[in-house]
């Protein structure tokens, strides 16, 4: 049976990154990730792996795409305003198709803002920080056990569909201590990968990656062969949780660690006599609308509870499809919603008060 580690969450994402195959790694120190650079460039090199501190977030990410692209099993992480500096190196890798593990402990902003944890980055994760018709998939964890686990899974699913893959987490989550175990067994393997810029190694032509297509019609047809791998992404990587959810009235659509707080508020709401379920969201893209559909006709009203001004509200009502009202709660710029102010939403919306987002 594997071993309970009490870790930090950015030091678990390290070591589940390891233990998931990666052997590169390129980064810049920023609060509230720092932990995570610190940790892999002791444990790489004991691995035979590469830890490099790259001289901007810049440079970082357009290493990731040179390792990636070269076939090797590579990460980097950062905070808020460093992946927004990493955004353009985004879009090309998913451009070029390179398999890589992005980790974005968030922390509030606009501009370089609070180092304290925040959820506002969800536009930029989801709707694409970078420019061109493109998608990442993006995982929200909400405890270090979660952390780990999808971050082991998210360098099997990068290399399946050629594409980035996050880890959205938030400063909370990569500073708590909590008891996690690591599989068992050896580190996963790197898969062979007929497309990396190897060399020729007895092929007749040497590979080329690229994201540039002068022709239009030429680019056009790329953008249309990453829709489609899109479409299989929404088809199978749907992923979400939900609690108590059969006869509620009220459902709390949250993620990460404010579905923690949700699940404290829905106790302290059950005590006076509310009815309330939870839909927790595990990939924010593709996000889960079929279960906000079925769910829509059979309740009072969905409560989206997030550390922001509300940046899910539009993927929840796309969801519902007006078919219930949708609110919001939240606290934005590094505050952390409580149970008492998400239950005080709840008696206003069972009480007629509720304000529609």
């Amino acid at each position: 049976m594997a071993e309970t580690i009490l870790m930090k969450g950015n030091e678990a994402v390290a070591e589940a990154a390891i233990r998931g195959g990666c052997r590169f790694f390129f980064g810049y120190p920023i609060t509230p990730q720092s932990e995570v650079p610190e940790y892999v460039s002791r444990r790489l090199p004991e691995v035979g792996g590469v830890f490099l501190q790259a001289e901007s977030e810049v440079a970082a990410i357009n290493m990731v795409y040179g390792a990636g692209g070269a076939g090797a099993r590579v990460m980097t992480s950062s905070s808020s305003p460093g992946i927004s500096l990493k955004q353009e190196g985004i879009s090309y890798i998913a451009g070029a198709e390179i398999p890589c593990v992005i980790v974005n402990m968030v922390r509030g902003g606009p501009g370089l803002g609070t180092i304290q944890p925040a959820q506002s980055d969800y536009f930029q994760a989801t709707k694409g920080g970078g420019h061109g018709d493109y998608r990442i998939l993006v995982f929200a964890p909400a405890s270090v056990q979660e952390m780990v686990d999808l971050t082991i899974e998210s360098f099997d699913l990068a290399d399946k569909y050629r594409n980035p893959v996050m880890i959205m987490g938030d400063g909370i989550l990569g500073q708590m201590m909590e008891p996690v175990r690591f599989p068992d067994g050896p580190d996963r393997p790197n898969p062979e990968k007929p497309w990396a810029t190897t060399g020729k190694r007895g092929r007749k032509k040497v590979n080329l990656i690229s994201s540039l297509n002068i022709e239009p019609e030429k680019m056009e047809e790329h953008n249309w062969k990453l829709h489609r791998k899109y479409r299989e992404m929404e088809k199978n990587e749907v992923r979400f949780e939900t609690d108590d959810v059969d006869g509620a009235d009220v459902i709390i659509v949250a993620y990460g660690t404010t579905a923690r707080v949700a699940r404290s508020a829905i106790r302290k709401a059950a005590e006076r006599g509310y009815r309330v379920g939870l839909l927790r969201p595990i990939t924010l893209w593709p996000f889960p609308y079929a279960p906000l559909r079925e769910l829509a006709p059979r309740v009072k009203a969905f409560l989206v509870v997030e550390m922001s001004t509300g940046q899910m509200v539009d993927d929840v009502k796309i969801g519902v499809e007006g078919k219930a009202p949708v609110c919001f709660h939240g606290r934005p710029g590094g505050m952390i919603p409580d149970p008492e102010g998400i239950v005080q939403e709840i008696d206003r919306i069972m009480t007629g008060r509720g304000a529609r987002a």
